[in-house]
């Protein structure tokens, strides 16, 4: 679950990282009133789930409110990455000295949580890897023992020469540790981590992803889920207990595993097609699920075919197969649907199948060079 900006420093602001006040408006006439109240140059800055908002111009300056009122307007409903700004973030500005790059992520190599810092911030960190990975500095942090004090100053020792700024940003490091594992994060990022002119370290912007997996343990977080900013057919497959992400070719793949969905997956690119998505309706025997796969899948316009590939074990043929049908009569589905089935209940999945005008393969190859000749030829 992404979140944005200024939800990202709530966090950070209660684990004690130094951020600057901030406050959200909807409208140029609230981004005014917080300005007047700030006084001084303030910043508006979009609020939207994307990098290169400052490129896109969704982050400006502003000195006057008459200033303040002219960036809001046409930074409210500027389309960033393809999301609409509905929100922006009103902030004084900072005298900025220096900027640094800090974050911390998860692994999945190492399977642990690993800090990545460059004094090279305010620029992309994929670029900085790019051009000088030397920059980076990086440190896996053991999760038997935490982030011990004495790496976290290693890590700060390469961003600043100055003590009293190592010291401020060791600090930082280690609240930024405490917030990543306290919330469930699987990625934070301070870009950029600022030093001022009168010798402060501040956090002035801020990324934050948390694992889904975790909202369970912070359910006070869920509320920070923007619906809005996430495409409908992946909102409708969380609320269902599907497991959905869009692709960009052409046959729409509905599998129950996520094993086997990956497999399906390489065997449609081996026979040269392109998957779609991924879609694993998991282990359940219920038909709606079934329903609610094809709706997500049929919402993509480029599935040009839809492949069911069921190897029932707990999931059951008949139920499945029941989903099958009933969608097809709620539903306008244009693509054709193929078809393989096999495993608990296959006997009686088939026979319903049959009788609603279906027919059903038993080989996974044979099913997926189906489909992708079906598409081939059109």
């Amino acid at each position: 679950m992404n979140i944005h900006e200024y939800q990202a420093k709530e966090i950070l602001r209660a684990n004690g990282i130094p951020v600057p006040p901030g406050e959200v408006a909807t409208t140029p006439d609230e981004a005014v009133s917080i300005a007047e109240r700030y006084g001084g140059t303030v910043v508006v800055k979009a609020q939207v789930h994307s990098g290169g908002r400052g490129k896109a111009g969704g982050v400006k300056l502003a000195t006057t409110a008459a200033e303040v009122r002219e960036h809001a307007e046409a930074i409210l409903g500027m389309t960033i990455s393809d999301l609409t700004v509905e929100k922006i973030l009103i902030t004084p500005a900072e005298d900025i000295e220096t900027e640094a790059y800090v974050g911390i992520l998860i692994d999945r190599k190492s399977q642990a949580a690993t800090f990545m810092v460059s004094a090279e911030g305010g620029i992309d960190i994929e670029q900085v890897a790019h051009t000088d990975p030397d920059a980076i500095r990086k440190l896996t942090v053991d999760p038997r023992y935490g982030l011990m004090n004495h790496q976290a100053y290693w890590l700060a020792n390469s961003l600043y020469d100055d003590p009293a700024l190592v010291k401020q940003a060791a600090k930082i490091i280690r609240q930024l540790h405490a917030a990543f594992t306290s919330s469930g994060a699987s990625m934070i990022e301070i870009n950029p981590l600022i030093t001022t002119t009168s010798g402060e370290v501040k956090a002035i912007d801020a990324k934050m992803t948390i694992d889904d997996s975790e909202l369970f343990r912070h359910p006070e977080l869920v509320e920070y889920r923007d619906l809005s900013a996430e495409p409908a057919p992946e909102t409708k497959a969380r609320e269902a207990d599907l497991s959905y992400v869009k692709l960009e070719g052409n046959v729409g793949c509905c599998v129950n595993g996520a094993g086997l969905a990956m497999a399906t997956m390489d065997l449609v690119k081996y026979y040269g097609g392109e998957p779609a998505n991924f879609l694993d309706i998991g282990g359940s025997s219920n038909p709606e699920k079934v329903v609610t796969a094809l709706e997500i899948i049929t919402s993509d316009p480029n599935v040009k075919v839809i492949l069911f590939n069921i190897f029932g074990g707990i999931t059951r043929c008949d139920d499945v197969a029941r989903g099958i049908v009933e969608a097809t009569k709620r539903i306008d589905i244009t693509p054709p649907i193929v078809i393989r089935l096999i495993g608990t209940n296959e006997k009686e999945g088939l026979d319903i199948l049959e009788e609603a005008g279906f027919t059903a393969f038993s080989s996974m190859d044979e099913v997926v060079e189906r489909a992708v000749q079906m598409v081939k030829t059109g």
